[in-house]
């Protein structure tokens, strides 16, 4: 028997629960309750109320969803270029 393709859909986090899990609001206004995948967690990817995240979600549940990945959000004063760092590739005490 083959295997149901899972959905996948993006929304933003309301509120982080305990245990790795999140509330999360989809974009067509369903709430789910989403736990973050094992890859996220062995890379210790942080997720934070306000989060833009993708979910993926099997057919049979859609009430639960699995957090598959953290979009990256440009913040205030900081351009899609800068990284950070300071002028010359060098940081702060470097040698």
């Amino acid at each position: 028997m083959a295997k149901e393709e899972e959905l996948e859909f993006e929304g933003v986090v309301d509120e982080v629960l305990p245990d790795a899990r999140c509330r999360v609001k989809l974009d067509n206004g369903h709430s789910v309750v989403a736990y973050t995948s094992g890859r996220m967690k062995k890379n210790r990817i942080r997720i934070l109320a306000g989060d833009r995240v993708t979910i993926t979600m099997t057919p049979y549940d859609l009430t639960k969803g699995r957090i598959t990945f953290r979009h990256k959000d440009v913040r205030p004063g900081q351009g899609p270029g800068d990284s950070g760092q300071r002028p010359g590739g060098q940081r702060r005490g470097a040698r």
